[in-house]
């Protein structure tokens, strides 16, 4: 098990980023969280096997998606803390 914390910045708040997230970690089966920041980024929190993590990480480009437009990702890597059941939005 493997925790990262992602910074995402572009036009990510307002169009349904998180809940793109949210669809996306309960489909890879992570688990963490989603929240907007004052800054306009969107700060994404998941935990689960590093595999999926990985494969999670390339799901927050959101590419597909029409109206969503990441121009930037920092990923954190981190030891879990297992704190989390599921995968949420922090309003």
């Amino acid at each position: 098990m493997r925790r990262i914390t992602a910074s995402v910045t572009g036009k990510v708040q307002g169009v349904g980023y998180r809940y793109y997230i949210t669809d996306c970690a309960c489909e890879v089966g992570v688990t963490g969280y989603a929240k907007n920041l004052p800054d306009g980024s969107v700060e994404v929190v998941a935990e689960g096997i590093e595999s999926d993590l990985e494969e999670f990480i390339l799901e927050l480009k959101a590419d597909e998606e029409p109206f969503i437009a990441v121009e930037n990702i920092a990923v954190a890597w981190e030891n879990p803390t297992g704190e989390y059941d599921d995968f949420c939005i922090i309003l």
